[in-house]
């Protein structure tokens, strides 16, 4: 039954939807289930060593990544050919800006990296999920750059139209555009199927707090603030606790009833 079966169809022509289903799902689950974990956990009380300069060089770096990977992709090949745009021309811009902005969050993430792996405190710290994110973005980063050399020996354009009508096609939801992808280099495969799982695990880890903006208590729920406590009873039960203080009557304190003068 599974004798013309093609890994292929599952990790290009199945696999997208379900990393965006689970994103999606995922997300929203998150966010109404535990919305006061939607942060970065910051680390930088613990040791801000490496911290600044590495956050800088990797954030900046992953930014421009992201936006061009997504203006790149989704961009129409018909709006290229209207605005007279070589596809020589976009793959060296490709080329150029995506060597600088990944060596910059190479290095971030190599030093971001370092830090939650070799400083004890920090290590303590740390969840799994969170060196494990940092540790998959790593690599990705390392596979794309890895990329770049591919790309050198193929300037004319035509392996980024076919990634292009691959990422158009997957979000058109044609069945068979998995095919676009089938003869390409496997680290070209590598580096997609990396990028799938780092979006389906974006709402499980400190990804999330890409989206962490405070919409519900800045429109829904004015004049909250949010407090961090030290006490380690439940919250739930101290609000039984000062509930059953409210509903008992507070201490009576006798007075003499002063007699009338004679």
């Amino acid at each position: 039954m599974f004798g013309n079966f093609d890994i292929n169809f599952l990790i290009f022509g199945i696999m997208p939807y379900a990393v965006l289903a689970v994103a999606l799902v995922g997300t929203i689950a998150r966010y109404e289930r535990d919305p006061f974990t939607w942060k970065t956990s910051s680390s930088q009380l613990l040791r801000r060593k490496q911290l600044m300069w590495g956050s800088v060089l990797f954030h900046v770096g992953i930014i421009v990544l992201f936006f061009g990977h997504l203006i790149g992709l989704f961009t129409p090949v018909w709006v290229l050919d209207a605005l007279g745009i070589s596809y020589g021309f976009k793959q060296w811009v490709a080329v150029i800006l995506g060597g600088v902005a990944g060596a910059a969050a190479f290095v971030g993430a190599s030093m971001l990296l370092h830090r939650r792996l070799f400083d004890t405190r920090i290590r303590v710290n740390s969840s799994f999920a969170d060196i494990a994110i940092l540790a998959a973005l790593w690599l990705q980063i390392v596979v794309g750059m890895g990329t770049i050399v591919l790309t050198l020996g193929h300037m004319d354009g035509s392996k980024m139209v076919q990634f292009m009508t691959w990422s158009q096609s997957v979000m058109g939801l044609q069945i068979n555009a998995w095919l676009e992808v089938v003869d390409v280099h496997w680290l070209y495969k590598l580096h997609i199927f990396l990028g799938m799982v780092i979006v389906a695990a974006f709402p499980f880890t400190r990804l999330v707090h890409m989206l962490s903006v405070p919409i519900r208590y800045v429109t829904l729920r004015p004049g909250y603030q949010i407090v961090r406590s030290r006490r380690r009873r439940p919250l739930e039960e101290r609000r039984r606790a000062h509930d059953a203080r409210q509903g008992k009557p507070g201490p009576t304190v006798t007075t003499a009833t002063p007699t009338p003068a004679e």
